[in-house]
């Protein structure tokens, strides 16, 4: 794993890379957009194993305000999902000169992938949605006040700060206040969706606390790919917990493109 920083004028980017030694290394590259609480760390061992086992390089990056990156300028504006595209994502590819990519985003970094394969339809090459929402829903909003809840003990902030540092109560209020605010309210992708391409894999686990089953049918209705999204038996984090049956499932979805 190479990690290195991208400056920008907004503050410096944190990300890594991992290269494998196989012939399909020199393929498009893997971009992977973490959630609302996450970061290149806490894709933990899984960036890893999807380069070994897809064969492909596999980028992933801290979002402004996130993990090692800068701090976000402010308040997180409620078109954060769609302003990635020209955001962080953007350095990114522009400082490592991506032509072509495939994008795999979790929860809301598969929304965010949604817009950046829609906006970059003629470079992003294959699009991989992992328990990611579609619209907003009664169990999302939910989910998200649930949690919420568990970040009063002072051990639950201690462990989001070992990831965030003092960014800490900047990012977890960013989760809870946006998707919770009236400016939220009707929030959905099918926009988005609509201007997908490449061929599209949306995958959900059956147990998702933070979404039901109706958010990647809605990925799989209006993209192209499979008319049924990949149910894995889990919950909102594939890539922790059943991460090597998340693996194989994209590897195979991408070596039949």
């Amino acid at each position: 794993m190479e990690a290195f920083t991208l400056e920008t004028p907004a503050g410096g980017i944190h990300a890594a890379r991992w290269r494998p030694d196989t012939p399909d290394a020199a393929r498009s590259p893997i971009v992977l957009l973490h959630d609302s609480l996450g970061c290149v760390a806490l894709w933990r061992a899984f960036p890893a194993l999807l380069a070994d086992t897809t064969g492909r390089e596999v980028i992933a990056y801290d979002r402004l305000g996130y993990g090692r990156s800068a701090p976000f300028p402010g308040q997180q504006p409620s078109s954060f999902i769609t302003d990635e595209a020209s955001g962080a994502f953007a350095a990114l590819r522009e400082g490592l000169a991506l032509d072509r990519f495939v994008l795999l985003g979790h929860s809301v970094g598969g929304g965010m992938a949604v817009e950046i394969a829609g906006r970059h339809a003629d470079r992003c090459e294959t699009l991989v949605t992992v328990a990611a929402q579609a619209f907003i829903e009664p169990r999302t909003l939910a989910g998200i006040r649930e949690a919420e809840a568990t970040f009063t003990e002072p051990d639950a902030m201690a462990r989001l700060a070992r990831y965030h540092g003092d960014k800490a109560e900047w990012v977890l209020r960013a989760w809870v206040d946006t998707w919770h605010s009236e400016a939220f309210r009707h929030w959905c992708l099918d926009d988005a969706l609509a201007r997908v391409r490449c061929p599209t894999l949306a995958i959900h686990g059956q147990h998702d606390e933070y979404g039901s089953l109706d958010q990647p049918r809605r990925i799989a209705a209006l993209t192209p790919g499979p008319a049924e999204p990949s149910i894995l038996p889990c919950g909102h984090v594939p890539h922790r917990e059943c991460p090597e049956t998340l693996a194989a499932i994209v590897a195979e979805f991408l070596s039949a493109r």
